[in-house]
């Protein structure tokens, strides 16, 4: 991305027109440009490029647009000849236009070589540009961490991400691997990947001034999900290499955090595992006492992702942040309930959750409330151990794995988010190409930035 965004007021001007606004800006052109307009629209164009009547290049792109669309110019960049462009509407739009376009332009060309995008998009306002480039390179960051084989993004390659990211903003970066977890009290990390030639670990990334408001991030990092002894079949194991979007979402989240320069005092914590199959695997019917020291009973290892998040949220919870957020690849009841595109989300502070489903409606990145109707919480009792590792019925499957993680923080004393997301766009749309995806993202910092400035 960072070759196709300048940091200039030079290039061709790409104007955003409805029918009515067309048609006024065409009635002062040239009787050759009205013509050139007068036959792209007979023929339902609804991207126009008006070439120059001496040169043939390019001087003007023109977007019909029918309504305020977000990903209007989200398939843009893919159309656009050699050149660099800027938008050419009021500044106070041109931030989600720029979005959009630049999203669109999105490609995973790491093991593969594909056509280069050569349209650039320039940006003179420097805060709009500063902006945009975060928002960018943080979704694109998501994208390409779940994009990313297995095999080159196990918890030690997740580690190097962490550990890059920590230099480059001046952070801290801890991590605790292997049986390191059981010596510090992180049994179900352990538990879930101890099968893996691949170490399990916590990964811990601290920020900021030790003085300001703690927030926590917490992301399932399960970066392959065979679903253990409980083996899933072949087609629900195929795209599990995305089993650690929700820690692909918090290290976006936390660079869009640590690149605003928000005054909190930021915490990161990934639990890292592959959930794999061996002669140590752990089996259904085990019990486990969590860092929490609360009793587990497995009903099912491919509900491992619940596991590793008790641990590290009980660790959150510790040093009672102000705000405490998870994203998780945690169930696929929720997508069954709201489809691949819309992701839930959970909530012990009811004023947050409304206004994150305002600032979702309204920017394009919608999110959606799912109840933490405690009645369900009865469907994970275990006649052996404090809870069960899930629900004795399918239905209500996210709200229970829901329930489950509210057993492991204290919203008494600090508000939880607890985000289910795909991670993945299943069908190509205006800005979002198949393959990993960022959901939510800007909702949630769109909201901790009117929080924390």
């Amino acid at each position: 991305m960072n070759n196709l965004l300048v940091h200039s007021a030079m290039g061709t001007p790409i104007s955003i027109f409805s029918a009515a606004e067309l048609a006024s800006w065409q009635a002062q052109q040239s009787s050759t440009t009205q013509l050139f307009v007068k036959t792209a629209q007979l023929q339902s164009q609804k991207t126009i490029l008006i070439p120059n009547a001496d040169s043939g290049e390019v001087e003007r792109v023109i977007v019909i647009a029918e309504d305020d669309d977000f990903w209007l110019l989200g398939d843009l960049a893919k159309q656009l000849p050699k050149g660099t462009y800027f938008i050419d509407i009021a500044s106070e739009q041109v931030e989600n236009h720029a979005i959009a376009y630049l999203l669109g332009a999105y490609q995973f060309s790491a093991y593969k070589e594909l056509p280069a995008i050569v349209a650039k998009l320039a940006i003179a306002d420097a805060n709009i540009y500063a902006k945009v480039k975060a928002a960018v390179e943080s979704i694109n960051l998501a994208r390409d961490l779940v994009n990313t084989p297995a095999a080159d993004m196990m918890p030690q390659h997740m580690a190097e991400v962490m550990e890059e990211l920590a230099e480059q903003y001046g952070a801290s970066f801890e991590q605790i691997i292997g049986d390191e977890l059981l010596e510090q009290n992180y049994p179900t990390i352990h538990m879930v990947g101890r099968a893996s030639d691949n170490a399990p670990r916590l990964l811990d990334l601290r920020w900021g001034d030790e003085n300001h408001a703690k927030l926590t991030l917490v992301g399932k990092g399960v970066c392959f999900d065979s679903g253990g002894l409980d083996l899933k079949p072949a087609s629900g194991m195929r795209n599990m290499k995305k089993d650690m979007g929700g820690a692909a979402h918090v290290i976006a989240l936390a660079n869009m955090i640590m690149a605003a320069k928000l005054p909190v005092r930021l915490r990161v914590l990934i639990p890292a595992v592959e959930n794999a199959v061996s002669r140590n695997a752990f089996r259904p019917g085990d019990v486990i006492k969590t860092r929490k020291g609360i009793t587990v009973e497995i009903d099912n290892t491919d509900a491992e992702g619940r596991l590793v998040l008790c641990d590290a949220l009980a660790e959150a919870q510790t040093e009672a942040p102000e705000l405490l957020i998870d994203f998780a690849t945690l169930t696929g009841a929720c997508r069954i309930a709201l489809g691949t595109e819309l992701p839930g989300f959970y909530s012990t502070d009811q004023a947050i959750a409304s206004e994150l489903m305002e600032i979702g409606l309204g920017n394009a990145d919608p999110i959606w409330q799912l109840p933490l109707f405690d009645q369900y919480k009865a469907l994970f009792k275990s006649d052996i151990a404090d809870i069960a590792n899930c629900g004795s019925t399918p239905f209500g499957g996210s709200i229970t794995a829901a329930l489950y993680l509210k057993e492991f923080v204290e919203p008494a004393t600090t508000p939880w988010l607890h985000f289910d997301v795909m991670a993945w766009n299943v069908r190509a749309l205006p800005g979002r190409p198949v393959g990993g995806e960022a959901l939510g993202l800007r909702t949630m910092f769109s909201y901790l930035e009117k929080k924390f400035s």
